[in-house]
């Protein structure tokens, strides 16, 4: 068999028997994490939760993933994805069934402290995963291919979670409960489905034949070989946790998590709002168009972004878009005007996750990897508790939803502004070996400029 049709299998292989599975696995997790925002349409009232308490409620979720995903980035990379994503699924499932008990602001703050601290590393394990089987001209693509689990989430999840909320009351407890209950059970069936379905490394996958495993390794070796110039091996993980490139990423995703999760959180309520006292199904659907717009922009801007490998321009140009459109949203608009610039922000902050996340992979491997992405995600949900938290302090002291919303178009730019400073030019071009001369893409010189 030819270089190019083992290449061809290879690739469609995995793509089929590794992404479906991560992808439906992400959107059970985003679904979990956001479905606060809807279940808060009636939960705020029942437990007399002020706004300022539902922005932190949201947003103390995040704490628990910074503390924790470090530790548990390297935990995978060690002994394996499948133990332990598997782990991580049986232990978030568990506790965002168990928020649907909650009967106070405080306890709804340790379940959603505790449920940051089980789905820890379970995103950034995915970006590191993904790293163990493609290479960085499909890495976009297939980061994305997940990642439209975000909106497809909230397209499914809005009317599901719309009507639950509408017709769910059983056994006496109230809908929002049931709506948590109901989206937390299914993570913990797929928990006893991982280990059999999920390969840790291509040595272990039975679906390739000898010669797609030892070309991968290959063509992956060789990438490694380029990210370390020449060394033996990758730079230590204290290192990579202080290397200014890594905290340039993290600060451009501390910037768009503020935004994009801003966003996320409380675009239930501001709709609602918009919509003037429509039911909760009409605003689960209504939801659903934003969040389709996104899911579309994000296979396509994926797609062209690995073609051309260009990542600087791509991330800047998007979360430019999604922070005009979040500024024009800070004043009330008519129904339809407010659904094209919600449409507009959900394609800036959804279609330029993929390329950011494609970043840390550009230069480095192995442990340096685990940690290194480890620390953005850490950063950029860090942005995730910030945002949602400071709109709903706005909103408490104002009585509007739209000041807020200006300032996550604010953060929105500044992950835009950020992101031109990126180097140039691409680490990998397509199919060619990297300049010994190119002193900003040369992997060596980048990572020893500290």
């Amino acid at each position: 068999m030819t270089t190019n049709l083992i290449e061809g299998a290879t690739i469609r292989k995995l793509r089929i028997r590794l992404l479906p599975l991560l992808f439906v696995l992400f959107v059970l997790a985003f679904i979990d994490r956001i479905n606060l925002g809807f279940a808060a349409l009636t939960m705020n009232s029942e437990l007399a939760i002020t706004s300022q308490q539902f922005g932190f409620a949201a947003g103390v979720f995040f704490w628990g993933y910074f503390l924790f995903e470090i530790p548990s980035n390297l935990v995978l990379h060690k002994i394996g994805a499948h133990v332990w994503i598997a782990r991580i699924l049986v232990t978030w499932g568990a506790i965002a069934t168990a928020t649907g008990f909650v009967h106070s602001a405080h306890q709804l703050y340790m379940a959603r402290f505790a449920l940051g601290l089980a789905e820890a590393g379970y995103f950034p394990g995915i970006c590191l995963y993904l790293g163990y089987w493609f290479r960085q001209r499909e890495k976009a693509q297939a980061i994305a291919w997940i990642m439209i689990g975000i909106p497809l989430a909230i397209v499914l999840g809005g009317p599901i979670s719309g009507f639950i909320l509408d017709h769910t009351h059983w056994f006496g407890l109230g809908s929002w409960r049931w709506l948590l209950i109901l989206e937390g059970l299914p993570a913990a069936f797929f928990a006893f489905l991982t280990p059999v379905l999920l390969p840790s490394r291509p040595a272990e996958a039975g679906f390739l034949t000898p010669e797609e495993k030892a070309w991968i390794a290959g063509q992956l070796e060789r990438e490694d070989g380029l990210k370390l110039g020449g060394k033996k091996q990758s730079i230590s993980v204290i290192r990579t946790l202080a290397h200014p490139r890594v905290w340039h990423i993290a600060c451009i995703g501390f910037a768009h998590g503020f935004a994009s999760y801003t966003f996320s959180f409380w675009l239930p309520q501001v709709m609602k709002s918009v919509l003037g006292g429509q039911s909760n199904t009409v605003v689960g659907f209504a939801v659903m168009i934003p969040s389709f717009a996104g899911l579309i922009a994000m296979i396509l801007v994926s797609r062209h972004s690995d073609r051309t490998l260009e990542r600087r321009y791509h991330i800047a140009a998007l979360e430019a878009f999604a922070g005009i459109a979040l500024l024009l949203l800070g004043a009330p608009h008519s129904v339809l005007v407010s659904l094209v610039l919600f449409s507009a922000v959900a394609v800036g902050v959804y279609s330029s996750l993929p390329v950011f996340f494609s970043l840390p992979g550009e230069f480095l491997t192995g442990f340096s990897a685990a940690a290194g992405i480890a620390l953005v995600t850490s950063v950029t949900n860090l942005g995730g508790f910030a945002g949602p938290f400071t709109v709903g302090l706005i909103r408490q002291k104002t009585g509007s939803f739209y000041p807020g919303l200006i300032c996550a178009g604010i953060f929105s730019l500044i992950s835009a502004s950020l992101a031109l400073l990126l180097p140039k030019r691409p680490l990998f071009a397509a199919g060619e070996p990297l300049a010994a001369d190119d002193v900003e893409t040369n992997p060596k010189a980048l990572l020893e400029e500290s």
